[in-house]
């Protein structure tokens, strides 16, 4: 079964590219032997070829390194000792992972902000995903030095890729004024569109880290700070986008699902931390070596016995662990959480 992207449309700032697809995802032999049940699936994408513009960029060829960026662990084979359910939900995530996700980016609005010595203006963003029912939208807020550092970033690996690529500059007067502005929210706009069809770019941690880094900082110091509901209320935001950007590499998201897991348990919602954490350990069940592995095991062997559900198997996985494993002292999931992005 072919999945395939429909080019992104751009104004007059920057060309239109077609977007790229993920490349081929195929399940592995290990799998029949596993369980006879679960039936391999095959996926192939087809690149569309770029349509000619006056200011083009030349995608570079395929390069084995690159596409490791940010994604070259996703493809694990399962191994034998995993149960059924747990072979059946791991296929599960491996299938939905092959599916296109395509995001599209706006910047409807404007504000300026004005400090005693400082005045910029912040660019809102809102990044929706097509092609599903799913209705959710994300919204952050950037500054032109923000784009500004992204872009000096970026091309200290994606050189050739963005070798025509052109930034809005910075005026020495008059950038505050609406037409500046209003020229800069429509470049801007087509800037983020054009970055995130270079399959690369979009996959990388530069790219994901400006779209996601500023609001993971903030909610992790209110964490810190006992803040649990602020914490929660942004860190809840900003995993949607996170598993859209990561689609991939589901392993990305689980410092912000457990921390999503400490909130919760903190502030006594249970049955939610524990949601949370299910959702986290699905995505670690090749990663036993995972940082968060054992300290996530730990705190939902404790939620499952708070909740009266089963946590015997739980209980085993700790056991074959730690019977793997030199006795060494690890963090409880709230400390190793507190220690995220801390400057």
């Amino acid at each position: 079964m072919d999945y395939t992207c429909t080019t992104a449309k751009t104004s007059s700032a920057f060309p239109s590219f077609a977007m790229e697809q993920d490349p081929e995802c195929t399940a592995e032999r290990e799998l029949s032997e596993a369980a006879s049940t679960i039936a391999t699936f095959s996926i192939t994408d087809e690149e569309q070829s770029q349509p000619k513009a006056e200011i083009s960029c030349e995608l570079s060829k395929e390069n084995p390194e690159k596409d490791n960026l940010q994604d070259s662990k996703a493809s694990l084979s399962p191994n034998s000792s995993m149960t059924t359910k747990e072979l059946q939900e791991y296929w599960r995530n491996e299938k939905s992972q092959c599916r296109q996700v395509k995001l599209l980016f706006e910047i409807p609005s404007t504000r300026i902000v004005e400090h005693q010595w400082s005045k910029y203006v912040m660019y809102k963003i809102i990044i929706l995903q097509t092609g599903s029912f799913d209705s959710s939208k994300s919204v952050i807020e950037r500054r032109y030095s923000d784009f500004e550092k992204l872009h000096r970033n970026l091309l200290e690996d994606f050189s050739e890729e963005m070798e025509d690529m052109t930034f809005p500059k910075k005026a020495l007067t008059g950038n505050f004024t609406d037409e500046i502005i209003n020229e800069r929210k429509l470049a801007f706009k087509d800037y983020l569109r054009l970055l995130y069809s270079m399959k690369y770019i979009r996959r990388s941690k530069k790219f994901i880290d400006f779209l996601t880094k500023p609001e993971l900082q903030e909610a992790y110091g209110c964490l810190r700070g006992g803040q649990y509901n602020k914490a929660l209320e942004i860190l809840l935001e900003v995993i949607g986008l996170q598993e859209r950007l990561t689609r991939g590499n589901p392993a990305a998201t689980v410092p912000t699902l457990c921390a999503i897991v400490v909130c919760h348990k903190d502030l006594g919602n249970a049955a939610s931390a524990f949601e949370y954490g299910e959702k986290a350990l699905s995505h670690l069940c090749m990663r036993s070596s995972h940082r968060y592995y054992i300290p996530l095991l730990e705190a939902m062997i404790t939620l499952a016995y708070e909740l009266g559900k089963d946590f015997l198997s739980l209980q085993e996985k700790l056991e074959e662990w730690k019977a793997k494993k030199d006795p060494v002292r690890v963090f409880s999931l709230k400390e190793l959480a507190v220690r995220e992005y801390v400057k």
